[in-house]
């Protein structure tokens, strides 16, 4: 099993990344597919289903579908552009994608949220559809969208398509036993692994610059949020609060006024700061989800900023280690708030950080699966009910806690020999039975837990 490390940590934006940039890439996917095609095209139309119907104008996924079927992707997402084109295209009805003809889409009436049950492929499902000039449907496929930015057309998801397509790679492990194995018999890291698996796909010098390129965006998204100010949008008119609470902590520094467990506050602006830029429909990049984007680079900035001997040689080593993580959960389990809950997304965001944190920490590979498990088991349960379907409220903060327990795991597995009860495997195989039995209410739907218990209007 290969998961690439560019998978599990896609740049795009927000706020939502099964919501906004899975629909984005469907759109796109489907484009293609239409220039593939000998029909002659006039127009598009597009129903949501499940949980992108439920969630789905908290979560921009009409813009988000909007904008991809005019072309728009999502790690070459500009802001603006994407303005201009939304108040074209409302103003005309009309899309005009490269390489195809002028194309009616009016998204009053060719947009449809359906409210029924879901497809039965994955919580979230959207069909996209190109006509004639009759009106007729001539191109149609459905899409799932199935988590972390990651899209599968019903036949792909149907055959069980692996996103692993290419030659093998050195070390192929599909379980953390089967890691720890490999490691123990090789000598080598976790990182070490990934890096080979990864270089033997894309060369050395790829991999390297992709990774610089991943931190570049998750710094510049944690700078971004520690310097605005505002509220951000959606109508439940939160404000943002990173900027505040950094002020205050650097005024702090030196003056022996605060607390050892401000630390943690610390941890926790980096996260909230990313998940702001998140909710605004910044920058951010899935980690592995967008909905979990702020754990990652919190716990990275804290190591950097905190922790005596940090450097930046060894991001590469914390991202390649994380994203090993990561793979393993999404491979055995589940990624996607919408098919197992918050356990899914802020849950393996707090794995991937733990697990990326005892690597430069200087932990063995046992060490490092105990500290993912120590994550992730902790989160066990945690359902998605986001406040009128938008990623702010409990999100944000929900990135925040998730950030410290990683941290927390990493030292607490720091501090033992990497023998413990329960293995990783059981934790995530435990993850993804309590997401199979899971009311629907709480994965996404925005139709249980704090979604009506809290005034949204």
């Amino acid at each position: 099993m290969f998961l690439s490390v560019f998978d599990m940590f896609k740049i795009g934006v927000g706020p939502s990344s099964s919501h906004t940039m899975g629909p984005m890439v469907a759109a796109a996917r489907f484009l293609d597919m239409m220039r593939a095609s000998p029909f002659e095209f006039a127009g598009l139309r597009a129903s949501l289903h499940g949980s992108l119907a439920f969630t789905g104008v908290g979560h921009a996924t009409d813009r988000a579908t909007i904008l991809g079927f005019a072309g728009f992707q999502p790690e070459s997402y500009d802001f603006s552009a994407s303005e201009t084109a939304l108040e074209n295209i409302r103003r005309t009805k009309t899309v005009t994608p490269a390489d195809l003809p002028v194309l009616t889409f009016d998204p009053e009436t060719d947009l449809v949220f359906d409210y029924g049950p879901p497809l039965p492929g994955h919580a979230n499902g959207m069909v996209l559809m190109a006509t004639d000039k009759q009106g007729d449907v001539i191109l149609r496929e459905t899409f799932y969208s199935i988590g972390g930015g990651f899209v599968m057309t019903e036949a792909e998801l149907a055959a069980g398509k692996n996103t692993d397509e290419g030659a093998p790679v050195p070390y192929p492990f599909k379980t953390a036993a089967e890691m720890l194995e490999m490691a123990q018999n090789s000598g080598k890291t976790i990182a070490a692994m990934k890096t080979a698996n990864e270089a033997s796909r894309c060369g050395q010098q790829n991999l390297k610059t992709g990774l610089t390129r991943i931190w570049q965006v998750m710094d510049a998204c944690i700078e971004r949020g520690l310097t605005t100010e505002g509220e951000l949008p959606g109508g439940l008119h939160v404000k943002r609060r990173a900027k505040a609470i950094h002020e205050a902590l650097l005024a702090e520094r030196g003056l022996n006024l605060s607390a050892p467990h401000v630390i943690n506050d610390w941890i926790s602006t980096y996260a909230i700061a990313v998940n702001e830029e998140n909710a605004a429909g910044g920058q951010v990049v899935t980690a592995p989800t967008n909905g979990a984007s702020g754990v990652m680079p919190a716990v990275i900035r804290y190591w950097l900023d905190h922790v005596p001997g940090a450097s930046l040689t060894r991001i590469d080593d914390f991202l390649l280690t994380s994203a090993a993580i990561g793979g393993l959960i999404k491979h055995n389990a589940s990624i996607s708030g919408a098919e197992a809950g918050c356990q899914a997304e802020v849950g393996s965001a707090a794995a991937m950080g733990a697990a990326g944190l005892c690597a430069v920490l200087g932990g063995t590979p046992e060490q490092i699966e105990n500290a993912a498990e120590i994550a992730l088991e902790h989160h066990l349960g945690m359902t998605c009910d986001p406040v009128k379907g938008l990623v702010q409220v409990p999100c944000i903060e929900r990135n925040a806690l998730g950030a410290i327990k990683a941290v927390s795991a990493a030292s607490l597995a720091m501090r033992g020999t990497g023998e413990h009860f329960v293995p990783l495997d059981a934790a995530i195989e435990t993850m993804r039975q309590t997401g199979r039995d899971m009311h629907e209410h709480y994965k996404e739907t925005s139709l249980g837990g704090l979604a009506v218990n809290v005034p949204n209007c």
